[in-house]
């Protein structure tokens, strides 16, 4: 991958300087691509804004399963409950339209993340529901839990939802913004 160094520089110093959170308490996990997000927040910085807005400002803790509109289908969330699953039980997925702000309320979850073109589609992609389900050889796993949140973006697969140590209850969001 080549990297263009002045962006590189340009976006680090711009995520460093954290105003793109509004003073959110909540962390970005360090799997990161910084010049993706700086990318897609400078095409459109108003739906960000409302997510990271939503982030701060709501009662995560005691909103009900659902989803809800934060900016009409560009930007909305899913409230979800449920029980965390074996690694083979859940798919690599990935989305063209969306990128995911995912972040566990409570409970704890293992992520997997790995590039687009480190995955291979095993389905057709699924325009309507936006998504593509994938094997990848490889990825990272991460630990997810209360106080960090992951941005994946269209060139990142995720296989989200998997058991920590055992499997547990866990409420999650899932904040989408639309891409441009």
């Amino acid at each position: 991958m080549i990297v263009n160094i002045r962006l590189l520089e340009e976006a680090t110093q711009w995520f460093q300087d954290g105003k793109w959170s509004n003073d959110l308490s909540l962390k970005v996990h360090k799997s990161l691509d910084v010049c993706e997000f700086y990318s897609q927040y400078n095409k459109n910085k108003v739906f960000w804004d409302k997510a990271f807005t939503f982030l701060k400002e709501t009662d995560l803790e005691h909103m009900a399963p659902g989803k809800y509109a934060i900016e009409g289908d560009s930007v909305y969330v899913s409230v979800a409950e449920g029980i965390t699953r074996a690694i083979d039980e859940i798919k690599w997925e990935a989305h063209r339209r969306y990128i995911d702000i995912q972040y566990v309320v409570r409970g704890r979850e293992k992520m997997g993340i790995a590039p687009v073109e480190n995955a291979e589609i095993i389905s057709s992609f699924d325009e309507i529901r936006d998504i593509g389900f994938y094997n990848v050889t490889g990825g990272k796993y991460y630990l997810a839990e209360p106080g960090t949140f992951f941005i994946f973006f269209p060139n990142d697969v995720h296989r989200p939802g998997i058991n920590a140590d055992m499997a547990e209850e866990n409420k999650k969001i899932v904040i989408k913004i639309k891409t441009f």
